[in-house]
């Protein structure tokens, strides 16, 4: 873990800080006003990343059933079951790895968008982090939802939550 410290104007704060994001893995930004440039003085720890933290798709979904069997699954538990917390988690987590399979292209007939495969896995991420829930549900992965690596790649949690889960429901 280190720190740096970087002084620049305050327009351009976003944007060292994204850079500084996808280099690193960076905790919280704490900011001062720079007397000497006028501008602000960023100070921020961090660690360098992980060497591909994430289990790779071929890794996550080499046994999972096809994506169409997993869309009716997804909605037979959105149509016939009354939504609980662990019902929401497995209907959130199989849609999630579904869309992201199709967005890879590893779903032959079956589209989706990148961005949806990542709105759908931060879908998972905030019910994970609201139910304070550790890596997997099960408190076996590396990164929990609010961990800096899965912010910075939801696909991954994703991947993550779904081997784990599969592995764990055959």
């Amino acid at each position: 873990m280190f720190e740096i410290r970087i002084i620049c104007e305050t327009p351009d704060r976003e944007s060292v800080v994204h850079g500084l994001r996808s280099q690193f893995n960076i905790g919280r930004v704490r900011s001062s006003f720079s007397l000497s440039s006028g501008g602000e003085r960023l100070y921020i720890t961090a660690d360098l990343p992980a060497a591909n933290p994430w289990a790779t798709p071929e890794h996550a979904y080499a046994d999972a059933p096809g994506v169409s069997y997993e869309l009716e699954v997804t909605r037979e538990i959105l149509t016939d079951t009354p939504l609980s917390p662990d019902l929401n988690r497995e209907y959130w987590l199989r849609r999630a790895a579904a869309l992201d399979r199709m967005a890879l292209g590893l779903a032959p007939g079956h589209d989706a968008t990148p961005e949806t495969a990542v709105d759908a896995a931060i879908n998972l991420m905030d019910l994970d982090s609201t139910a304070g829930l550790g890596p997997s549900g099960y408190a076996n992965g590396p990164y929990h939802p609010d961990h800096p690596e899965s912010t910075r790649n939801p696909r991954g949690y994703i991947r993550q939550e779904f081997a784990i889960w599969h592995k764990n429901n055959q």
